[in-house]
Order: structure tokens, then C-alpha cells, then sequence
């Protein structure tokens, strides 16, 4: 059920986008199926490229959103029809050939570096002055600044029509920092700042702090959205490129990229069960002092649980990417343009099949205000009832 005009009756839309470099584009399909099915986030909210991704739909108009975030994908990927690529894919074939010619794209990437996103160090950063901002990364980030201001408008963003909020790490401090767009004027440092993963790209220095990405200390800002920000009806879409989930590696580059699969998932699924326990307390706290006498109500301990209590709904959508057969442990810095298509178009039909299920456009009616959706592959779905 939808309200008048078609928006699901939710006070709020979160969109959060976790990091995952070259897996973003993934992110991209999501936000256009979203966008076909007229379903428009009023918070986005992003760490490393998720950030960058949150930025392009919060700066850009709600018809130009998905053309802006393709057009900012074909800019900084690669195209696949390289000779070394299109004979590894011919003459090996199968999983075999894609996995070759992924490798040859992401090494690369390595060496060349990505244009309008980061190129790398010459003299290397061994071989900087020690203390210099060069000495700090292998990449130098610096074109990214002018990308971003070509396909993001901060003022659009800064006019505060969407909310806006990129995570990133304080080096000095190793506090995590959300800059957001409801407390400060945000500009492309701030996305640079949540996307400067060490010791590949540099920390960027915004009012005398220097910041990293904040996938340091979380990959996801499904925290930040639903403990931090306002209490609200809230429909939550959360996705992830790396998944907490898969099969036992059976070889060493197996390991490796199931190593960062357990190291950038963040434990979603895990932070949303502690939001489930955290909102099931919420409302028993608001039924049982619904049930109390006035006068016991105007007791000092009671009036400090009503703050804690209320009644407001959740449901949380998890969409998570599936790593292919074929991919390896450089599947997040693979920019070709293959791989992106192939990413978009997992995301984009992900999110259509996601969306064939009516119940997670409406509120829960449980008794905790609370449904978690976990889409397996396959169209097989998992729902939780906090």
C-alpha cells in the first residue's frame, strides 16, 4: 500500500550504500530500478564509494540521477576491448578467460591508475621527504576533485532538497566522522575524505583535521541512519557489495577474497538484529507505560523512559551483491567497463525482483514495528520479524 501520489507511507526513504570500489556500480542498478518503480530516497547515505554514488543522487535533479551516475561510471572505467583482455576471454573462455582477463584489467588499474580518479605516485612514496603530503600514498586523488565537480552539484545538495551524509575516520583521532549535509556545507573534499582508503590514496585535509575512509571503522552507514539520526517511519534500503555469506575458499586467492568479504561486510545483518533488539525495547517501554496510572507517569523515572519510548516503524531492505565464480580478490579495484555493466545490471534486477514483493513498501504490522527483508539469490526470500 502506497500513499496518495504513489510514495510508500513511510516519513522517511533511506538509501545506504556501503564501499566497495569498483563493485559500485552495482549501487547505480539499484538506484535506477528504484527510480523506474518511483521510489525517491529523502536521506542518502554513503562510505567510500557509496559516498561518491550518494553523492552523484543528491546532487543532481531526480530525472537526471540515473544518467549522471552512468555517466560517471563509463568516465572513470575502462573499456573491455583491450588485446590482452579479448584473448584471455577468447582463447581461454569460460570462468577461466574472465578471471584472466579481470586480473589483467585490475593490474592495470594498479599500474596506470584509474583516469579522473587516482593515478599513481612518481617518484613512489618511498622516495618522498618524509612528512610530505606524497610520502602518505601510493595514489595521488587530486583529478578526483574536478570529477566530482563535474557530475555532483554541492549546491543542489547544500539547498538540502535530499539529505546527504558521507562517513569518514579522523586520523589524528581515529574518531568516526559523518559529515553531513544537515550540519555543514558539504563540497567534494568530503566526499574525497570518506573515500581516501590507506595507504592507496591519501588522507584529505578539510579545517585543519586530515580523514580517511570510513570503512576503517565501518563499511556501512546503516548505523548512523537508523541509532543517530531522527526517530521517523522509516523504509531503509541497505546496500552492500560485500557479503558476510559465502563458501569455504578452496584455494589461496579464495582465501583473499573471502578475507575482504568478512573485513568490509560490517556485520549488516548483525547491526540490524541489534537495531531489531533495540526497537523491540522501545515499544514494550511504550506499551508498558501506556498501561500506567497518570500519576505514576509523572514520576521523574518513568518521564525518563518516555523519552526512550515510542512507537515508530522500520523496514529494512537488505540488497547485497554476489561475487561471480570468476571474480577474484581484485574485483573492487577491476574498473573495465565490463565488469561495471555486469555489476549495474546485477544491482538494477536485484532490486526489480526485490520490489515484486509488496510487503516491504508496507509498514509492519507486528508488534515491534520491525521487518528485516534479506533477498537470497534466486528470487528465494528471507523475512524476520523483529
Amino acid at each position: 500500500m502506497k500513499r496518495a501520489g504513489g510514495r510508500p507511507p513511510f516519513d522517511r526513504i533511506a538509501l545506504m550504500l556501503q564501499g566497495g570500489g569498483a563493485l559500485g556500480a552495482y549501487q547505480g542498478g539499484v538506484y535506477q530500478a528504484l527510480a523506474e518503480a518511483g521510489i525517491h530516497p529523502t536521506w542518502v547515505a554513503g562510505i567510500s564509494i557509496g559516498s561518491l554514488n550518494a553523492a552523484i543522487i543528491a546532487g543532481n535533479a531526480p530525472d537526471a540521477r540515473v544518467d549522471a551516475l552512468r555517466a560517471f561510471w563509463n568516465y572513470i572505467t575502462s573499456p573491455s576491448l583491450d588485446p590482452l583482455s579479448l584473448f584471455a576471454r577468447l582463447i581461454m573462455g569460460g570462468n577461466a578467460g574472465r578471471r584472466l582477463a579481470d586480473q589483467m584489467s585490475a593490474g592495470s588499474a594498479l599500474v596506470q591508475g584509474v583516469p579522473g580518479f587516482f593515478k599513481p605516485r612518481i617518484p613512489p612514496p618511498a622516495f618522498q621527504p618524509t612528512g610530505s603530503p606524497e610520502a602518505l600514498s601510493y595514489y595521488d586523488t587530486s583529478s578526483l576533485f574536478g570529477t566530482l565537480e563535474r557530475f555532483v552539484d554541492f549546491d543542489r545538495i547544500n539547498a538540502g532538497d535530499m539529505r546527504l551524509s558521507a562517513g569518514a575516520v579522523n586520523v589524528r583521532t581515529g574518531n568516526f566522522v559523518y559529515f553531513d549535509s544537515t550540519t555543514r556545507k558539504i563540497g567534494p573534499e568530503h566526499i574525497m575524505a570518506s573515500a581516501a582508503l590507506p595507504p592507496g590514496f591519501p588522507p584529505i585535509e578539510i579545517e585543519g583535521e586530515h580523514y580517511w575512509d570510513g570503512g576503517l571503522i565501518s563499511n556501512t552507514p546503516l548505523q548512523w541512519v537508523l541509532k543517530y539520526g531522527p526517530r521517523e517511519d522509516t523504509l531503509a534500503f541497505e546496500v552492500d557489495l560485500w557479503s558476510s555469506r559465502g563458501r569455504f575458499p578452496r584455494s589461496i586467492m579464495e582465501v583473499a577474497t573471502r578475507e575482504k568479504e568478512i573485513q568490509f561486510s560490517s556485520r549488516t545483518r548483525d547491526n540490524a538484529d541489534r537495531f531489531g533488539e533495540v526497537q523491540r525495547l522501545r515499544h514494550s517501554v511504550a506499551r508498558l507505560i501506556a498501561q500506567l496510572p497518570q500519576k505514576m507517569r509523572e514520576n521523574a523515572d518513568v518521564k525518563s523512559l518516555n523519552a526512550y519510548a515510542d512507537r515508530k516503524v522500520y523496514n529494512i531492505v537488505h540488497l547485497i551483491y554476489r561475487t561471480k565464480q570468476y571474480e577474484g580478490d581484485s574485483k573492487d579495484y577491476e574498473f573495465s567497463q565490463l565488469s561495471m555493466n555486469d555489476h549495474w545490471k546485477a544491482g538494477y534486477y536485484d532490486t526489480v525482483r526485490t520490489l515484486r514483493h509488496p510487503e516491504i513498501l508496507q509498514r509492519p504490522d507486528n508488534a515491534d514495528g520491525l521487518a528485516i527483508f534479506d533477498f537470497a539469490a534466486h528470487d528465494s526470500a528471507e523475512l524476520h520479524d523483529a
